[in-house]
């Protein structure tokens, strides 16, 4: 398998389908502990039932994992990398201003699914204790595994993460064979096959339609398909999808066919999963243990994948500025500490507040849909867009929003039995984006520009200038212009009017972040050689955005081409020729109070300065703790200048004289 390549330099080898069960099949590889116990709660085993719920789940997994994750999103690629923003950065290009919504949806709801993900999966492992302890406690069991998940996230996963793939091999390989050992027993399970039994339990089973919210718990994980792209290739994820969906169909057949077996009885606080292991109680526990540790690798993934989806809005200006570490050398292995442990207190809240795996269910799934949704929505304007297929545009939106419609109309169902909570979660994360995008629309509309060369000479007459003390010998402000020819006139503000600030050299930086995913590179026009330079920053929504190092970088790469003197000016220290001193000037836009705003933009600008009174400061954001920072504060009018009277009172000895001549000639003289 070695020499077959994936076209973004992920080779295709078993190496690498091994590295992609671990990463990304924990999630969607789980699912057969929990699918078969929500399809048939407290229902009556019939043939109609599990014929049907078996018809459903497979269909599920072939339409929406296989075709549209594996085959159609896996297209979608930007430059290698997948997920919602990297679809996202695909199509804004095409410069439809909607898309964003789409896209923040999306990550909120992927990070509200975040919360349940660990929870069910990891309480319906541990639940397979009751089966010789029916009476064990499993939430301190459960709580104490999140806990112990969460606080190892610090270190990194180098070590523990090159056990993944082989303990997913072991568990792929488990759960197939037990299924296998039920589906020889009786092959005319196989007849699930045949849609018309899902049709048959939609339409004509007692409320059978709404079954299909707990049929969709089969397919949850499959957005972290798409989502982990980057990490392991598309010809890897695809082979390994083979392997893990031909397992979890086994075990699906499996269950299905000992459900059968059970004709007429209810499950009773049986688990279809666990029914499957053999009467033994050293295989049960193995069992158990492996279950556990499959469970904890699917928490293991998606904690990792909602680390980058945060780190990804933060650089596209979505997300408030938030500490990112990098515990280990592994490309592309971050840590966000404040997400962390929210989603630690988050998900032991679930355990607390659910107690059991199938209460739930009824949390799981619902945001998931809306998520699924979001990601057709941006595939489908990206193939009439970019790949400008209208036919096969107009078959994949039929296809898919009819059946992801029918899936979240079927789960609404769940709101009242938790589905509530993912919802309030995934709305307050939607609103933290929404104050963003808006308040970063406001300031955009009303940061004047104005044409830098109008300013060059009063730069150089500022420089000059000896009777004004020298500010820096290098004075850096960050720019929102993007270009040499205009600049923000904030920063002209600053210069020249709230208080001249000399500096032998002035540096304009403006970073912007660009749809390709790993880009980071930079270009610098020269205002006035050697005095006056606007650098232009480009870094991918994926690339490390460390704007300290970026610049040192930048400069000693031009003081070796000789565009600038990195030793000091200052006459005593130039002759030991210590480094020269910089300064950055970090300006804070702020409607001004002559401002004239309307209900709706106030509320905007509330929400953004308490956002950003408890998230990073903008010199920790660019790596700027140990620099000589400024921060300035500088007005914008966001409306119209505030009207307001006032008349102009005559003075005393005027008003003294009108006095005395109406009081008559004489009080004149």
């Amino acid at each position: 398998m070695g020499n077959l390549h994936d076209s973004r330099n992920h080779p295709l080898t078993t190496a690498g389908v091994l590295v992609s069960l671990g990463i990304i099949y924990g999630d969607i590889g789980t699912s057969p502990l929990y699918v078969f116990k929500a399809i048939i709660g407290t229902r009556a085993i019939s043939e109609e039932l599990v014929l049907g719920g078996m018809s459903c789940v497979f269909w599920t997994l072939t339409l929406i994992t296989t075709f549209k994750y594996v085959y159609l999103a896996l297209n979608a690629d930007n430059k290698g990398e997948g997920g919602i923003f990297a679809l996202y950065a695909l199509v804004r290009r095409y410069k439809a201003a909607w898309v964003i919504f789409p896209a923040m949806i999306g990550c909120a709801t992927l990070i509200a699914d975040g919360f349940i993900t660990p929870a069910i999966s990891i309480s319906s492992a541990v639940e397979g204790l009751k089966i010789s302890y029916p009476d064990i406690p499993t939430v301190p069991i459960v709580i104490a595994i999140l806990v112990l998940l969460f606080f190892f996230q610090q270190f990194g996963t180098n070590i523990i993460g090159k056990t993944f793939g082989p303990i997913m091999m072991i568990w792929f390989f488990m759960i197939g064979t037990l299924g296998l050992v039920y589906v020889m027993s009786n092959l005319s399970v196989l007849r699930a096959i045949n849609p018309m039994y899902a049709w048959n339990l939609l339409v004509h089973y007692p409320e059978g339609f709404w079954l299909l919210g707990e049929v969709f718990l089969c397919t949850t994980g499959a957005e972290a398909l798409y989502s982990d792209l980057g990490h392991c290739g598309k010809s890897n994820i695809r082979v390994g999808w083979g392997l893990v969906k031909i397992a979890l169909l086994l075990n699906y057949f499996g269950q299905a066919a000992w459900l059968l077996t059970q004709n007429g009885a209810t499950l009773n606080g049986r688990i279809p999963f666990y029914s499957l292991v053999p009467d033994n109680f050293l295989i049960l526990i193995f069992s158990i243990i492996v279950a556990t540790m499959a469970a904890v690798i699917a928490s293991q993934a998606l904690i990792s994948g909602t680390f980058t989806l945060v780190n990804e809005a933060m650089k596209l200006k979505l997300w408030p500025s938030t500490k990112v570490r990098y515990p280990s050398q592994i490309k592309g292995q971050i840590y966000v500490p404040a997400i962390n442990w929210i989603l630690m207190f988050g998900t032991i809240a679930v355990v607390w507040i659910f107690k059991e795996s199938s209460a739930m269910e009824g949390a799981y799934g619902l945001a998931i849909t809306l998520n699924m949704l979001m990601t057709t929505t941006l595939l489908v304007f990206y193939f009439s867009t970019a790949k400008h297929s209208r036919v096969r545009t107009f078959f994949i939106a039929v296809i898919f929003f009819t059946l992801e419609m029918l899936f979240l109309i079927s789960n609404f169902h769940k709101f009242e039995q938790g589905g509530w909570f993912t919802y309030s979660i995934a709305v307050v994360f939607f609103m933290l984006m929404f104050v963003l995008l808006k308040a970063r629309h406001l300031r955009d509309r009303h940061t004047e520009f104005v044409d830098l060369k109008h300013y060059v000479p009063l730069i150089q007459d500022l420089q000059a200038d000896t009777s004004i003390p020298r500010e820096a010998t290098n004075l850096v402000y960050m720019a929102v212009a993007d270009s040499k020819r205009y600049i923000d006139s904030n920063i002209i503000y600053s210069i020249f009017k709230k208080r001249p600030k000399r500096a032998d050299v002035y540096w304009f930086v403006h970073v912007d972040t660009v749809d390709s995913p790993f880009t980071s590179k930079y270009s610098v026009d020269t205002i006035i050689p050697k005095r006056c330079f606007f650098v232009r920053i480009k870094l991918g929504f994926k690339a490390d955005h460390r704007v300290n190092l970026l610049f040192n970088k930048i400069l000693h790469d031009m003081a070796e081409s000789s565009e600038i003197d990195l030793i000091s000016h200052y006459d005593s220290l130039q002759k030991h020729s210590m480094p020269s001193d910089f300064k950055f000037v970090i300006l804070h836009s702020l409607a001004s109070v002559d401002s004239e705003i309307s209900t709706f933009d106030n509320l905007v600008i509330q929400g953004y300065r308490f956002i950003k009174k408890h998230s990073l400061s903008t010199e920790e954001m660019y790596g700027l703790e140990l620099a000589n920072v400024e921060v300035e504060n500088v007005p914008i009018m966001v409306g119209p200048p505030a009207k307001v009277r006032i008349k102009r009172e005559k003075e005393d000895a005027e008003r003294e004289k009108e006095i005395r001549y109406h009081e008559g000639p004489a009080n004149l003289r």
